[in-house]
């Protein structure tokens, strides 16, 4: 059973992906503080109102060769941005702020955890549901 056809399991596969690809984009800023005229990334905000609307989204599906192929969207990465909090810039103009960089990547860290303990409890009750316990 593929459970990202479930709409709340790909929700929160699609937060994760998001949270884990923010991480990438964090790491880097971290990784050129240093660097001269760099200006710290960051990326759109995850929005779950949209990602409701696509997840209640039916893909249409052919049955005939004859038909009219159906057009995908397709979920590939998320729009970076950048970032417009910083407020310092060194002299070389870095405007990498490693407090700032630190408190969005623990942040996306806890919101990870939390993320990944709420798909195991769905496991979980899913487990329960379908008669094979809760472990």
């Amino acid at each position: 059973m593929d459970l990202n056809r479930l709409g709340i399991f790909k929700l929160m596969s699609d937060k994760m992906a998001w949270d884990n690809q923010r991480q990438e984009v964090l790491a880097q800023n971290v990784s050129n503080s240093d660097t001269p005229k760099y200006q710290a990334q960051d990326l759109v905000p995850f929005d779950f109102k949209h990602q409701l609307r696509e997840a209640g989204h039916l893909d249409l599906v052919s049955t005939d060769p004859a038909h009219l192929s159906a057009s995908s969207t397709g979920a590939g990465g998320f729009r970076s941005a950048k970032d417009h909090t910083a407020y310092e810039t060194s002299p070389t103009g870095n405007a990498v702020v490693l407090e700032d960089q630190m408190t969005k990547i623990g942040q996306n860290a806890i919101d990870f955890q939390a993320l990944t303990n709420l798909y195991r409890k769905q496991i979980g009750m899913l487990k329960m549901a379908l008669g094979k316990g809760s472990g």
